[in-house]
């Protein structure tokens, strides 16, 4: 497994004001995607690059009671590095959501803190 990118995550119900400041701390909007979580809610996650070429994902989940900060990792065998942290104590409450663009899961280490798993399929429409 190789990991092709890794950078902080943000998730959040007030996506529209982190996203603000850190235009102010000099990052631009790069992508703005969506998708259908687990409980069928529209969630949206933007990100974000700096002229450093330093990245920030921020994610719109109505659902989180308070901001989460994870690690995104982007990976070239998605099941390879699941299976991994399965085997390391990790848990996936969610499940594995996949979209015409890429496969992705949000896990828990055993101490709490989270990783987005994402592999993104480069032969999509």
């Amino acid at each position: 497994m190789k990991i092709t990118s890794f950078n902080p995550l943000i998730v959040t119900k007030h996506q529209e004001e982190i996203v603000e400041l850190f235009e102010e701390l000099g990052f631009a909007r790069r992508h703005h995607g969506h998708a259908v979580n687990s409980a069928g809610q529209n969630v949206s996650g933007i990100r974000m690059k700096d002229a450093n070429g330093f990245y920030v994902d921020v994610a719109e989940n109505p659902d989180v009671p308070q901001d989460l900060t994870a690690i995104r990792i982007n990976v070239d065998d998605f099941d390879e590095a699941y299976e991994m942290l399965l085997a390391k104590g990790f848990t996936d409450p969610k499940g594995t959501i996949e979209t015409r663009s890429n496969k992705n899961a949000m896990l828990f280490a055993p101490s709490g803190f989270g990783i987005h798993l994402v592999h993104h399929i480069k032969d999509h429409d």
